[in-house]
């Protein structure tokens, strides 16, 4: 039984009524009495498959500070429908919020029917959640005609408003793919004197589980963001700002030492997991977390999932542009890890859909950022960094056959299409694939058209066939003939509800590797 404090502490926060019924040591709650919404976060849905999809949301009623949740499990249920009105709910069930994960619910709902809309919402004692919408995948083996999804990352809540989000639901797009940076860790931009900010991080830099916590709450309670996670399902993977800037494996950029900076990393990974529609194989444990996965999607489409941050090498020759840095050639050193690495080549020769894409964080394509130096510069922080997985990598992709391989990124904060060749110095050499990077959501700010060495840069850059510095997404289109890339931009994040607008196209074409302006 609990003791008298505990009941006292538990009626304050979700009134007399839900202490009435006999509590034991389960400490379940059926139907408890809420004086807030307790669903201030919205609601979510992940990782869909062609007979399933997870579903999440998070109980906190007081969302910026802890949740505001007594520490019992509370029941939820949920229901989703065939439409949007519940006229024809086609599953149902009984979830269990537990404060060891923040009260955070993730549902995984099987047997559905392949390549189809759906309509979600929960229930917690009277109160009743947003609707969402969420899509499955097509069915093994199905061509089907089209596939529309979105890319994006990098939203700093303090550089911009989420308009960006909310143009994305208004596209009810198949998926989202979000390459990372979903959270920055920084402290308020008043300390920091960051200049040119909207509006501030609530709260100090992050560092034990309640910090992480909280800022994911105050992202997630921004209206623009949970339009857009109510209207597809999201496809996530994290960077460094869900833990640390640049941080590489078990070192962070203050050298913090591996013990105590671990214990930082175990609490973001699961504030991470406690805030994503993740599956539960991705539950952290400790300071690890298993993020590289594969979705399909029908015959048209194979997405592996990767995490360059967790499993990589120390940046070579500090985190910075470098001009000539043997190291980065070491081929000791890498960037997904040697587990994941073979995973992902085991499952590059098992890739039979028209499109293998690779969803990811940073850009795998050289990329000379200052081209003011003979040598070129290069950020150790890329694939540039680690040279000898990329050529790893691109030896693998030139071996498939009957596939065409996209790969996705993000990280830099401006939009990027380009041609991966296995040699960059020679512009003759074999093109592998094609490269989409999406621009920030916010980061940076409004930003402009093309960036300010642009001009410099890309005769330097001959593989990159478009570029431009403003905020926004990438929307995607994939049919059995080809694989669109529409560049969308808002240029202003720094006021709201900002129109958007397409800045630039690509398109390849299967079969034929490399791209080309629609």
């Amino acid at each position: 039984m609990l003791t008298r404090r505990e009941l006292l502490a538990i009626a304050s926060r979700l009134g007399m009524a839900a202490v009435l019924q006999p509590l034991t040591l389960t400490r379940v709650f059926a139907q408890p009495t809420f004086s807030k919404d307790p669903f201030t976060l919205g609601v979510a849905s992940g990782d869909p498959w062609h007979d399933n999809v997870i579903l999440w949301t998070r109980l906190a009623p007081e969302p910026l500070t802890g949740g505001g949740m007594p520490m019992v499990n509370v029941e939820v249920d949920w229901e989703i429908a065939s439409d949007d009105g519940f006229r024809n709910i086609v599953r149902q069930g009984t979830a269990t919020a537990r404060p060891e994960l923040g009260h955070a619910v993730h549902v995984e709902v099987t047997t559905l029917q392949p390549g189809r809309d759906y309509w979600y919402r929960f229930h917690a004692g009277k109160e009743t959640s947003p609707v969402g919408r969420t899509k499955t995948a097509p069915a093994p083996g199905v061509g089907g005609d089209q596939l529309q999804f979105a890319v994006c990352g990098c939203n700093h809540y303090e550089t911009g408003y989420f308009t960006g989000f909310r143009r994305i639901a208004e596209e009810h797009f198949d998926f989202v793919i979000h390459t990372g940076d979903y959270i920055y860790e920084d402290p308020p931009a008043v300390q920091t004197k960051r200049p040119n900010v909207v509006r501030q991080h609530h709260s100090d830099e992050p560092y034990s589980l309640t910090d992480y916590r909280n800022r994911y709450a105050q992202y997630k309670t921004d209206h623009d963001l949970m339009a857009a996670h109510a209207s597809a399902p999201f496809i996530v993977t994290s960077d460094d700002h869900e833990v640390d800037n640049d941080y590489a494996g078990v070192s962070d950029e203050h050298d913090t030492p591996v013990e105590i900076f671990l214990l930082r990393r175990a609490a973001a990974y699961q504030a991470f997991y406690e805030a994503m529609p993740l599956r539960a194989a991705a539950i952290p444990s400790g300071p690890d977390m298993r993020l590289y996965r594969r979705l399909q999607f029908g015959r048209l489409l194979d997405l592996e999932m990767l995490d360059t941050r967790q499993y990589r090498s120390r940046q070579a020759c500090g985190r910075l542009l470098e001009s000539h840095c043997p190291a980065a050639a070491d081929p000791s050193r890498t960037i997904l890890g040697a587990a994941q690495e073979r995973w992902l080549f085991d499952q590059l020769g098992r890739s039979r859909a028209t499109w293998t894409v690779l969803g990811q964080q940073v850009p795998t394509f050289r990329r000379d950022a200052v081209a003011t130096t003979p040598n070129g510069r290069y950020s150790m922080d890329k694939w540039d960094g680690y040279t000898a997985s990329r050529s790893r990598l691109y030896a693998r992709l030139k071996e498939m056959k009957g596939t065409n391989p996209i790969v996705l990124s993000g990280d830099v904060h401006v939009h990027y299409g380009a041609d991966l060749k296995i040699d960059f110095d020679d512009p003759r050499s074999a093109t592998v694939g094609t490269e989409f990077t999406n621009t920030s959501l916010t980061s940076g700010g409004d930003g402009l058209d093309v960036a300010t060495a642009w001009e410099k840069i890309r005769g330097d850059n001959p593989h990159i066939k478009y570029h431009s510095a403003r905020r926004g997404y990438v929307a995607c289109t994939a049919t059995s003939q080809t694989m669109r890339a529409d560049f969308k931009v808002l240029d202003r994040v720094t006021v709201r509800d900002a129109p958007i607008r397409t800045a630039g196209s690509l398109v390849v074409e299967a079969g034929r590797r490399g791209s080309s302006p629609a």
